[in-house]
């Protein structure tokens, strides 16, 4: 099936409806999320970059573009953050959809490389994303694995 992508700074009535389901995603007070996400509506450059995907207007999946997605290893931008698909529709290509839109929207904006802090351990290699580091999040105990992404102005999800 194929899931609309809507891209924040494309569509900025997206902001506070998108910030709310992050937020619930993810237990992170919506404010954060607002201020991020007013940032890239004022678009100083390529970062930071919201998207989710949609089904009849229902956000089912969705994605940010951030600096630093909380970790030690702050030469290691931009990152992919806060990736999420509601669980009903896991399985139907949404996230690899979203992660191919960023690759080739930042890929446009001059972006070579992406990363992704994550605990999944295979995940993302479907996706073309490939192992690269360890970081250690903010208030972790153990250290998380970090991919990295060349970007293209044609990604396959």
């Amino acid at each position: 099936m194929n899931y609309p992508i809507v891209r924040l700074s494309a569509s900025p009535e997206w902001k506070e409806k998108m910030a709310e389901w992050f937020a619930e995603k993810w237990g992170i007070p919506v404010e954060a999320y607002r201020e991020s996400m007013e940032e890239a509506i004022k678009k100083q450059g390529p970062v930071p970059e919201w998207y989710v995907a949609t089904d009849g207007g229902k956000i089912v999946g969705g994605l940010g573009v951030i600096e630093n997605d909380f970790h030690d290893r702050k030469d290691l931008r931009p990152n992919v953050c806060a990736v999420f698909t509601e669980p009903e529709y896991r399985g139907r290509g949404v996230a690899g959809a979203l992660l191919a839109r960023i690759c080739v929207d930042l890929a446009a904006e001059g972006v070579k490389t992406l990363y992704l802090l994550t605990n999944h351990d295979s995940f993302y290699e479907r996706y073309g994303w490939e192992y690269f580091t360890t970081a250690m999040g903010d208030g972790e105990e153990t250290p998380s694995r970090v991919y990295r992404k060349t970007t293209e102005l044609s990604c396959n999800p």
